[in-house]
């Protein structure tokens, strides 16, 4: 399905082939080539998406901008099934693997891989021709690639990027925190209920 939100629609190439079961919504740009599998989403929730030339989303895949971060995926890219990426920049023949999570503000470069179920998290700058194993987590800038067994190690470096403030822009001290995100949350997706399927 194909939907047009906050008054903008997907451009698609017309060499680009998407499943009827995937869903583009607004801002989103597919290029040449580009190949979006079945029940993958692309959705530009207030910021731009664009995908270069051969970009690949496979099923069930996840790609969202934000207003405060766009989405640019570059040529030969592979985002592999049920993969998620929010509001990141993601540089030419990159492959994430299943599974993999890419967070607000980061910056995949060129070359690299993060496999299976690993995680690049919030603003974490990724050099070029990086690897972040199985399940491993890459986080900060300059980055640390760590095993999840080093909880302590990727929250002392997790707490300085602010996800809570980040993303959503609540204080983490708020005593309501949850609360506060979700109501503000829930106020900005409400806007889907003025799209329009094209």
């Amino acid at each position: 399905m194909i939907y047009e939100h906050l008054g903008s629609r997907p451009r698609i190439h017309a060499t680009a082939v998407v499943a009827p079961s995937a869903v583009i919504s607004g801002d989103v740009t597919i290029g040449p080539n580009c190949q979006v599998l079945h029940g993958a989403v692309i959705t530009a929730e207030g910021g731009p998406i664009t995908l270069g030339d051969h970009v690949i989303v496979m099923e069930n895949a996840l790609i969202r901008a934000t207003a405060a971060n766009p989405v640019h995926i570059g040529d030969h890219v592979l985002v592999g099934p049920m993969a998620s990426i929010s509001g990141a920049t993601i540089d030419d023949e990159v492959f994430l693997a299943t599974g993999t999570r890419i967070f607000n503000g980061a910056h995949i470069g060129e070359r690299s891989e993060v496999r299976i179920n690993a995680v690049v998290h919030l603003r974490t700058t990724l050099p070029a021709d990086s690897v972040v194993p199985i399940g491993w987590v890459a986080v900060g800038d300059p980055v640390l690639i760590l095993s999840p067994e080093r909880h302590e190690e990727i929250w002392a470096a997790q707490h300085e990027l602010d996800f809570p403030g980040y993303v959503f822009g609540v204080d983490r001290s708020t005593p309501d925190l949850m609360v506060q995100l979700t109501e503000r949350y829930a106020r900005s997706l409400a806007r889907h209920s003025e799209d329009h399927a094209l």
